[in-house]
């Protein structure tokens, strides 16, 4: 048999996902407050995509449109709908084993049911302790048999909530040394035969902010960028609403919960060393496509918010590096300010792999000649459901309740300090983005349109929530609970 020249040879892919993680909050982006020497190399030696955005910046949603190539509108969820299958088309996984490739995952799926494989060989998963699916994942299997029985989340910090401690437990236990010690041993049993596609998939910085304590100690005496600040709030309902996770955090405690995100951050960034150095060390590194990217954002008290479902920069912007020495070649493309969403992953990385791309994938492989005129988000269906258009000059931002409209100026304004929509002198292009958005609405978003026009729906009084479940708080895990909701909404 003849044997494969290097032009004929697939590349493997190493996939690394992290969650939370804005595009913004690299060195190489502008960062001088984050230390992300790994992520930063290869971002300065690839192709760093610089206008990627999570279309639907909750986990849920945006994983589907990672894996399967879809927008929300067809893949059905722009809510975070805990147990909706996957959609029944081909996924990203799938392609890559119906061309031969090896595919392993390790790490967060979030889907539903938790051990559909969506195409993996196999998965090693870890689901942050989510028993009220009945299902227990790897990690927590690994615990048991570890001495750590049921401990995970005695460290007594929320899934969704930013106050912080440094880890409780020995550092192999932690899940993001966990994920990247098995993703490590995948690495090393790769079938020599056969290309392989290497999907690792780290929980944070999503909280529980429980950093090392090593890489909370590199924080020490780092001043931090002042959070960015605007003239747009002015009081109203929807301010109020988006405003309101923010809002229980004292100044002291905001600072510690952002120094801790970003320990979180250069933690991961020092474990994705060990995979490139596992890659090289078994012969395979010169042969392999190395992608970081999050599904989503977190605002850390920029315009004083928090998390996500939002389509400010820090929440929708993310992170997409491609690397390695396959990708060299995509550098003369000059694709990297190509604007960009989510469900473009599959077919760029499909194509790259000279892989056949399902005729059911609505995104566009971006090394090529292709290109959005403009993106379309949505993220939510009550009273904070907000939708966005992106241009490669402006964004339009829409909230329904109150019919807020706000329009920011991304050349000249990337922190999004001042709303121009009432700037007389872009009255066209506020009306351009706004048809542009009214084109796209879809289902019960229609009820927001009047003869063409946005009028939206009265905002109801601002009432403050409740939640003493703490934001979805875990507890002891042994017995393992059941018959439980997550009300929280752990994203």
């Amino acid at each position: 048999m003849k044997e494969k020249t290097m032009a004929d040879k697939k590349p493997n892919v190493l996939m690394i996902c992290t969650d939370h993680w804005p595009g913004s909050f690299l060195g190489v982006n502008g960062r001088t407050d984050i230390k992300t020497p790994t992520l930063d190399y290869l971002a300065a030696n690839g192709v760093n995509f610089t206008n990627y955005y999570s279309e639907c910046p909750v986990c849920i949603p945006a994983r589907r449109s990672m894996m399967t190539g879809l927008s929300p509108k067809t893949h059905g969820d722009r809510v975070y709908s805990e147990r909706m299958p996957m959609p029944d088309v081909k996924t990203l996984a799938q392609c890559f084993r119906d061309d031969g490739y090896q595919a392993f995952a390790v790490g967060k799926l979030h889907v539903y049911p938790q051990r559909d494989r969506i195409g993996f060989d196999d998965v090693i998963l870890t689901e942050e302790g989510r028993y009220d699916f009945g299902e227990v994942d790897d990690y927590q299997i690994w615990l048991g048999e570890h001495g750590y029985l049921g401990k995970e989340f005695l460290h007594g910090m929320g899934n969704n909530t930013y106050y912080t401690r440094p880890w409780h437990l020995d550092e192999q236990a932690h899940p993001t040394n966990w994920v990247t010690l098995q993703m490590m041993k995948q690495i090393k049993r790769k079938d020599p035969k056969r290309p392989a596609f290497f999907y690792c998939s780290y929980q944070f910085p999503h909280p529980p902010l429980v950093p090392l304590q090593p890489f909370l100690d590199m924080y020490d005496g780092i001043p931090l960028q002042p959070v960015l600040s605007d003239d747009w709030h002015d009081g109203s309902p929807i301010m109020q609403y988006v405003c309101e996770g923010a809002g229980q955090y004292s100044s002291w405690e905001r600072e510690r919960a952002r120094k801790a995100f970003f320990a979180q951050c250069t933690h991961i960034d020092n474990q994705i060393r060990l995979l490139i150095g596992t890659l090289r060390e078994c012969g395979l590194l010169e042969d392999t496509i190395i992608v970081f990217l999050s599904d989503h954002g977190d605002m850390l008290f920029d315009h004083d918010m928090v998390a996500k479902r939002l389509f400010y920069e820090n929440a929708t912007r993310i992170p997409m590096i491609f690397a390695g020495n396959p990708v060299l070649k995509c550098r003369e493309c000059h694709a990297e300010g190509k604007l960009a969403v989510l469900a473009d992953f599959m077919p760029t990385l499909l194509d790259l792999c000279r892989i056949p791309v399902p005729a059911t994938v609505e995104g566009i492989p971006l090394f090529s000649a292709q290109s959005h005129p403009y993106v379309y988000g949505e993220v939510g269906e009550g009273t904070k459901a907000t939708r966005m258009i992106r241009t490669d000059d402006y964004k339009l931002i829409y909230y329904p309740c109150g019919n807020v409209l706000q329009l920011f100026d991304m050349r000249k304004d990337r922190d999004e300090r001042h709303n121009l929509a009432g700037d007389a002198s872009l009255e066209h292009v506020l009306r351009q983005l706004s048809g542009l958005l009214v084109k796209e609405l879809h289902g019960n978003d229609l009820a927001w349109v009047k003869d063409g026009t946005l009028v939206g729906y009265p905002a109801p009084p601002y009432t403050k929530k409740t939640d003493f479940g703490l934001y979805n708080q875990r507890g002891y895990h042994w017995p393992a609970p059941k018959d439980y909701q997550s009300i929280g909404k752990n994203a």
